[in-house]
């Protein structure tokens, strides 16, 4: 059965990479400029729910993310939501936790899809001059 088909719009898809078996770690970026897609309708989604979409969307991994996503990520905010307010049961906790590996959320979801963080700039060294501190 094929997968989704590649989508030009995600550079990064892991999708668009057809017939390699070697394993390949992908560096993400320091965060995905794309347009985050509509949320799915069928439900209200709190303001707190639309936020933790657009943080998601801007995340280094949603440059992995195609539309097929879409549905997994907002579970994903639907659970988390329903953890954090209290009115999760187990079932919802573990879930969300699931989730947030396979959508590579967590360290360990990295790197079982192969996928870095792209290491933070050094930081600037200022040209200032030290002098050395002499004991009395």
């Amino acid at each position: 059965m094929p997968g989704p088909k590649a989508d030009p719009s995600r550079p990064y898809s892991r999708h668009r990479e057809r017939g390699s078996s070697a394993r390949k770690v992908v560096v993400l970026p320091e965060r995905c400029d794309l347009p985050a897609p509509e949320m799915p309708a069928g439900r209200e989604w709190s303001e707190a729910e639309r936020d933790r979409w657009a943080e998601l969307w801007s995340s280094p991994q949603a440059v992995m993310w195609d539309v097929s996503y879409v549905s997994a990520v907002a579970m994903y905010v639907s659970h988390v939501s329903a953890v954090l307010a209290g009115a999760a049961s187990a079932w919802h906790a573990q879930e969300s936790r699931h989730l947030a590996e396979q959508l590579g959320l967590t360290p360990r979801g990295m790197l079982a899809l192969g996928w870095v963080l792209e290491p933070p700039e050094p930081p600037a060294q200022e040209s200032a001059t030290v002098t050395p501190i002499r004991g009395a």
